[in-house]
């Protein structure tokens, strides 16, 4: 059976973490994505190690490049050599997409922007993953995650009010930025096929981390007012929040509509003598007594491990679930049900698990084809099987330094 976009073949120019993600997307669903590497190095995120030794290494590979570039074949180019900018543009000519994230300064240099591009194909999509945006003063500033999440504004929303500003980490801003471009070049493909109209798209890590936090920005531009940090101690609400159980583990209540659910979680809880407390009866003096109720409770949960506490929760009707740590998220039996995580025989380091795609298909199912390339490991495959030189020319271009 088919993938979604089986047939779609896209030229993937990226480095680090936001470009190759959303190449990797676009692989995981079914396209043919070709990732353009330097000669000598390659994609820096081969070399992360370097940089971070918590990741798990084998073999010569790591984790990072690895989950950015499954699915995907890799060669190598010398694209400043006039050799390389031709075997480029023969790629481009037989392409959906040209996908990159280098800055524009860089781009122009080389003479691989949009204008010069659609001359060569007319019909490609021109997609740009960039940090601040193609316009303003910052269209050439250099990016990385930490400067998305530090632009957005979203480090100033994370833990309590008295913390200063606190770094999510795990490059979750590359990872909706690409989410995000993603997104823009499966909508340009339905634009195209439906109307024959190509285009180019740019999605950024300012954009995309304002718009992943949606609310928080949307509640300062209409009304002038902002979400602000809360101490969990004395939140509005104790209905909506989290509380440490007796064996160390955490859960969260999220009872949005608390006046309804106030008494199942008085049953579950055993406190069906505060249901009609004055100081706790309706969610408005329960905010007014939030730290007294929550102290209350805080003791009631270390009383009971998180799995006795979340089958009396479930028990009477409540909403709550585990708060979860990356050993309980792995084993999740839910993540495991819906291949959110995935198995597959890797080739370099046999059976391992990794994370699926988030969302599931019922006549089109996604799977693993490949694992990350190796550093040019499909360059004389791409040269000879569809650009249709011979094998001559392909030693001739690795004598000249082209791949």
């Amino acid at each position: 059976m088919g993938l979604p976009l089986e047939g779609v073949r896209v030229v993937e120019w990226t480095q680090w973490q936001q470009g190759p993600v959303a190449g990797m997307m676009l692989a995981d669903l079914g396209a043919d994505v070709i990732k353009i590497e330097e000669r000598v190095g390659g994609d820096p995120a081969r070399g992360v190690e370097r940089l971070a030794g918590l990741l798990t290494f084998k073999t010569g590979r790591n984790a990072y490049f690895e989950n950015n570039n499954r699915n995907k074949r890799g060669i190598t180019l010398n694209l400043k050599s006039e050799q390389g900018k031709k075997v480029f543009f023969q790629l481009i000519e037989k392409a959906d997409v040209f996908l990159h994230n280098f800055l524009p300064r860089v781009v122009d240099r080389l003479g691989l922007d949009y204008e010069t591009l659609k001359a060569h194909n007319p019909r490609l999509i021109y997609a740009v993953a960039s940090g601040y945006g193609p316009k303003g003063p910052d269209a050439n500033t250099p990016s990385f995650d930490y400067t998305g999440l530090a632009r957005s504004g979203i480090m100033t929303m994370v833990g309590e009010p008295d913390m200063p500003p606190l770094r999510i980490e795990g490059g979750v801003g590359d990872q909706m930025g690409a989410i995000m471009t993603a997104h823009a070049v499966v909508t340009a493909l339905f634009v195209r096929e439906r109307t024959g109209l190509a285009q180019r798209v740019d999605a950024s890590l300012l954009g995309s981390l304002m718009w992943f936090q949606g609310l928080n920005v949307a509640f300062k531009l209409i009304g002038g007012n902002e979400y602000q940090r809360q101490s969990r101690k004395s939140v509005g609400s104790p209905l909506w929040n989290y509380y440490q159980c007796g064996d160390g583990k955490w859960l969260v209540l999220a009872h949005l509509q608390a006046d309804r659910y106030w008494p199942n979680v008085c049953r579950a809880l055993g406190i069906e003598h505060l249901q009609d407390d004055p100081k706790f009866a309706t969610a408005p003096v329960r905010r007014d007594h939030s730290a007294e109720l929550i102290a209350i409770m805080d003791q009631l949960f270390a009383s009971k491990t998180r799995p006795e506490w979340l089958a009396l929760l479930a028990e009477n009707g409540c909403i709550a679930t585990q708060l979860s740590d990356f050993d309980d998220l792995v084993v999740d039996p839910a993540a495991l049900a819906n291949d959110y995580i995935i198995e597959y025989e890797h080739p370099a380091w046999g059976p391992i698990r990794t994370i699926g795609f988030p969302v599931g298909f019922s006549e089109t199912p996604l799977r693993m084809r490949r694992s990350g390339p190796e550093h040019g490991e499909h360059t004389e495959e791409v040269l000879t099987e569809l650009l249709g030189y011979d094998w001559d020319e392909v030693v001739k271009m690795r004598e000249n330094e082209v791949i």
